[in-house]
């Protein structure tokens, strides 16, 4: 059975804690941690000035050829777990030299549309 499609979510929203648990997601950021032993990730994104992180688990995933600094992006479901946030990753992608500034307009004008599209019900 395939994963859910998952509702695309900012970095800053995983890391502010705006995504509610369990829920399917799809987010991205760039790798700057990777810890086999833990099975463990860590990818950072900018926004604006702030700069914010996600951890991944990588476990269902594992083998993959980590690049460090490359830009990833990440089907999983989000889990609470000793105070912080965890992206437990069903699809891990190297997405290196996508254009993310048109990822993310795409992002905000999909959401435009679903708002109109559920306000006109």
């Amino acid at each position: 059975m395939l994963p859910k499609p998952g509702i695309y979510y900012f970095p800053w929203e995983v890391s502010a804690g705006q995504v509610p648990d369990g829920g399917a997601l799809r987010t991205f950021g760039r790798l700057c941690l990777y810890d086999m032993t833990q099975s463990r990730m860590t990818l950072r994104a900018q926004h604006g000035s702030d700069e914010h992180q996600i951890l991944v688990c990588t476990k269902l995933v594992e083998p993959f050829q980590a690049q460090i600094d490359s830009l990833y992006l990440v089907l999983g479901e989000l889990e609470h777990q000793d105070g912080g946030s965890v992206v437990k990753a069903r699809v891990l992608t190297c997405v290196e030299g996508m254009n993310l500034p048109l990822l993310e307009q795409a992002v905000r004008e999909q959401r435009r549309y679903k708002e109109e599209r559920d306000s006109s019900r």
